[in-house]
C-alpha cells in the first residue's frame, strides 16, 4: 500500500475567490476522485482551521493500493482536471509518499 500526502499554502485571493473559498472548491473537487479511478483506495480532504504560521490550508491524505496505482492516478483525466485549480490557488505545495 502507498500512502500519499500533499499539503497546499494558498494565496490569500485567487481566481478573483477568497482563501476560504478556493479552499472548499479544491476539497471538493478532489473529493469527487473517490470511486473515479482505479487503484484509489481511500481519500480524505482537510482544511486547517488553526490558522497558525506553521500551519498548512489544506491537507490531502490518500491511499492507493500500489505504486503503478498512483502513478496511474496522477496521470489519470479527472485528477489532471484539478491541477489548474491548485495552481493557480496554491503558493507551495509540500508532498511525501511512502510504502507499508
Amino acid at each position: 500500500m502507498i500512502k500519499h500526502i500533499v499539503m497546499w499554502h494558498l494565496k490569500e485571493t485567487a481566481n478573483s475567490k477568497s482563501k476560504t473559498e478556493n479552499a472548499k472548491a479544491i476539497k471538493k473537487q478532489l473529493e469527487a476522485l473517490r470511486g473515479k479511478i482505479p487503484g484509489l483506495l481511500t481519500i480524505e480532504v482537510g482544511l486547517d482551521y488553526s490558522q497558525t504560521v506553521d500551519s498548512a490550508d489544506i491537507i490531502l491524505y490518500s491511499e492507493f493500493e500500489s505504486k503503478a496505482a498512483l502513478d496511474a492516478y496522477q496521470k489519470h483525466p479527472a485528477h489532471e482536471a484539478v491541477k489548474p485549480l491548485v495552481k493557480a490557488a496554491s503558493t507551495n505545495r509540500t508532498v511525501v509518499d511512502y510504502e507499508l
